[in-house]
């Protein structure tokens, strides 16, 4: 008893630690810093209470906390405490699934050696998109597997709730991959479980419905908007030739510029950056398709070939099986047509592949059998053991790479920061982006002691939440952005550190919208000469009075 414990409870708990200290935790992209930031009022006008599309009501209880205790890195401590959680039903999945089948040691091996392969990377190159497809997918199937009990019904709905509260889209893809191994284990004894997931799920889509401002709405609706240019490529191009205004809409939605919503709107996307099915079969969708298999190939072979091995032993000829292979032609539509259609980054790709693995692992042992299934359990940890060296040291060269991709990153904000110094306010376009790769627990030190009392981002998915609009009207007294541009550029505590595409686009802003004088502009002072082209430079307002 005390031996499962530690394995259920404890090893996760170690194996997470070990990873943290041997190789380190990265964000896999800017994302999550950036939301940090608007959760402690860095980037907004006040700490940011709602995120309308995701962490709804975490993100109250962040801002109160970041408020009270600004050092304290709330927003990892809860993501991988949840991570965590799911890490321990899954392993209490396994357990009680290959525990008949394997001994103590063996069982104890396979449970290091799944989540070496199977679940590190979780942790390691952390996004938080990965917490509530697995928080989802991990309370379904502990509860199926413990159907017959009225506490792991509620266990799993909860652990649905939870992960749907950080972002509803994301927890129904888990409760989707998950479903083939609730049916497995469970068969209609799960209807219950799924039916309370779909009330959930209904219940909380029609909450948000009638309460979403008309503000938040907007955005929502732009954030799909911009997705479908810049991460999904589902746009064609204009099917007529584009006015001046639409030409500066597209270079600076290219560009993630999204404040001026004068520029940037749902029309200009209508006309700028349409949907044409036709289009996006032809000349996208395939060049996206044929990439798939190559980068899943390269990135998680081990779980490809448990996938290989399960699926032999399987999909044996027989009329019961027949489900089986349907199941593993589902899985594979739900890849390739998210990679397709959308994208397939590695925070949804490993934990899709993940539960297909184990709704195998349930096909294959989920009933007592006889000595051939305790032969398949032996074989599925010899693949185990195959796969780790060649996949430890590609885990470990990552971290490598991501370890230089830190320190580049940090030493280029610290170059903008001093650029900036000794301004109360910073206006940037790619201090954002030096956020990829950050340590999920230095939040707190992020920026450094040359950090600026206020930061007005002009690049980034950011740009279009309501809290941007909100910062504008505080420093300047208007929410035009063109006009607070200018209020900005009459301050002499205002530092403006942009990169010459970024500052480009910006003149073209405000030569556009000059419908009052004196005339702004932007001009870069004098660059290194050991700087490189695109890189982020200081510059001035120059504001030109009519003779």
């Amino acid at each position: 008893m005390m031996l499962r414990r530690f394995c259920l409870v404890g090893l996760p708990l170690l194996l997470l630690l070990l990873s943290g200290v041997g190789l380190g935790c990265y964000f896999e992209t800017n994302d999550d810093l950036t939301i940090i930031e608007l959760l402690r009022g860095t980037t907004a006008a006040a700490p940011v209470t709602d995120l309308h599309l995701y962490f709804h009501g975490y993100a109250a209880l962040w801002s109160q906390l970041y408020t009270a205790y600004p050092l304290v890195p709330w927003y990892a401590l809860t993501l991988y405490g949840l991570l965590y959680l799911a890490t321990v039903l899954v392993f209490a999945v396994l357990w009680r699934l290959l525990r008949p089948k394997l001994g103590v040691g063996a069982l104890v091996l396979l449970l290091v050696l799944f989540w070496g392969v199977a679940w590190l990377e979780h942790g390691f190159w952390f996004n938080y998109a990965r917490v509530p497809v697995l928080l989802a997918g991990a309370g379904l199937l502990f509860a199926a597997q413990r159907a017959s009990v009225r506490w792991a019904l509620l266990v799993g709905v909860g652990m649905f709730g939870l992960a749907w509260l950080i972002r509803p889209s994301v927890a129904l893809l888990g409760a989707l991959a998950a479903a083939p191994g609730v049916w497995w284990l469970a068969g209609r004894k799960g209807l219950p479980l799924l039916a309370g997931v779909g009330a959930w799920a209904a219940a909380g889509a029609l909450l948000l419905n009638l309460t979403w401002s008309p503000e938040a709405a907007t955005f929502r609706r732009l954030d799909v908007l911009k997705s479908n240019i810049n991460d999904f490529q589902l746009t064609a191009p204009p099917t007529q030739p584009l006015t001046a205004r639409d030409s500066l809409g597209l270079a600076a939605a290219r560009h993630w510029m999204f404040s001026d919503s004068t520029l940037v709107n749902e029309a200009f996307f209508r006309r700028a950056a349409p949907f044409n099915p036709a289009y996006f079969l032809l000349h996208t969708a395939p060049a996206k398709l044929a990439a798939l298999p190559a980068q899943l190939a390269r990135d998680y072979f081990p779980l490809l070939l448990l996938l290989g091995v399960t699926a032999l032993l399987g999909g044996r000829p027989s009329g019961s099986r027949r489900g089986f292979w349907l199941v593993q032609l589902a899985y594979t539509g739900l890849l390739l047509g998210l990679g397709t259609l959308l994208k397939l980054p590695p925070r949804l790709a490993l934990p899709l592949l993940d539960f297909w693995v184990l709704s195998n692992l349930v096909f294959l042992f989920r009933r007592p059998g006889p000595a051939a299934d305790r032969r398949a359990g032996h074989l599925v940890l010899l693949v185990l053991l195959g796969v780790a060296l060649p996949y430890g040291y590609k885990v470990y060269h990552r971290s490598q790479v991501l370890a230089r991709e830190r320190q580049q990153n940090q030493a280029e904000r610290r170059r903008q920061l001093r650029l900036a110094h000794p301004a109360r306010i910073i206006v940037a376009d790619a201090l954002v982006t030096t956020y990829k790769s950050e340590a999920p627990f230095a939040e707190g030190n992020l920026l450094g002691r040359n950090q600026p009392a206020g930061q007005v981002d002009v690049a980034g998915w950011q740009t279009l939440h309501p809290a941007q609009a909100r910062l504008r009207q505080q420093l300047t007294g208007t929410r035009y952005f063109p006009d607070a541009l200018r209020h900005l550029g009459a301050r002499s505590d205002v530092a403006w550190v942009l990169t010459p595409e970024g500052a480009a686009i910006i003149n073209q802003q405000l030569r556009l919208a000059q419908r009052a004088t004196p005339a702004a502009s932007l001009l870069e002072s004098v660059r290194p000469s050991s700087a490189r082209p695109e890189t982020a430079q200081l510059y001035r307002m120059r504001v030109k009075f009519p003779q």
